[in-house]
């Protein structure tokens, strides 16, 4: 039986067998399942397809459908940095297990999805589940659609309420460009989980109101990134991820 899936808007999609077979890539900023290299290609694909997109000063989730066959062929997941607290981050509820599945809009027409606002993540950052609010957590997610490998949309009442990704550091990578083939490195694990620290709350807020203790870490862990002499391109993505930070708060 076909299982319909409600996005914002109204919009509406059926899932289908047949995921994406793209990499993902994960920036730090966005999971994106595409295939294009650079800007160029990037307009070139929006311009060539039709569903959720972003448009100046405005950044919901994107979602890309082929006009003729109406299925998906490429996300960008924009990742919230309003961290839920440890108190609620214990709620997050078990999930059922993944079902590898496509999309297929129901019609041709553009639409808006609201990118989440609540980031929830598992002991040591093995998996990173994004919410569209905290109200998702008073009920059970009853289905968990994978779209590509380790992304997977969490489904409420039939309407998609957020994504989860699975092993984040080793989807890591730098803008337009797939991930390294080989597993990350133990001191890129390590320091996805000090950056992710450092860009939620109560780190973030210590940085904001410059508490020293904070503002050390943001620097050792430039430092850190920096040094690094293996596995450069996730650490560079890192590098880009605390980048704002660095030039906001740690040259004090």
């Amino acid at each position: 039986m076909s299982m319909r899936l409600a996005f914002d808007d109204g919009w509406r999609a059926t899932v289908t067998d047949e995921p994406l077979r793209l990499t993902p890539r994960f920036t730090g900023d966005s999971v994106d399942v595409v295939g294009y290299a650079d800007v160029q290609e990037r307009e070139r694909f929006l311009a060539d397809t039709f569903g959720s997109q972003d448009h100046l000063w405005d950044a919901p989730d994107v979602l890309r459908f082929d006009p003729v066959s109406r299925e998906l062929v490429g996300a960008e997941l924009r990742m919230p940095y309003v961290s839920a607290s440890a108190e609620t981050t214990v709620r997050v509820p078990v999930m059922p297990p993944v079902r590898p599945g496509g999309l297929r809009a129901e019609e041709v027409r553009d639409f808006r999805h609201e990118m989440c606002s609540v980031l929830c993540r598992a002991p040591g950052d093995t998996v990173l589940t994004c919410l569209r609010d905290l109200d998702v957590l008073d009920e059970p997610v009853e289905a968990c659609v994978g779209i590509a490998p380790d992304v997977a949309l969490l489904v409420q009442d039939g309407t998609v309420v957020g994504w989860s990704l699975t092993d984040p550091a080793r989807h890591l990578t730098t803008a337009y460009a797939d991930p390294a083939p080989s597993p990350p490195a133990p001191a890129t694990r390590r320091l996805l989980t000090e950056c992710l620290d450092l860009l939620t709350a109560p780190v973030v807020d210590d940085l904001v109101d410059g508490e020293p203790a904070a503002v050390a870490r943001l620097r050792a862990a430039d430092e850190a990134l920096r040094a690094q002499r293996e596995d450069r391109r996730r650490a560079d993505a890192l590098l880009a991820l605390i980048g704002t930070m660095v030039e906001d708060y740690g040259k004090g």
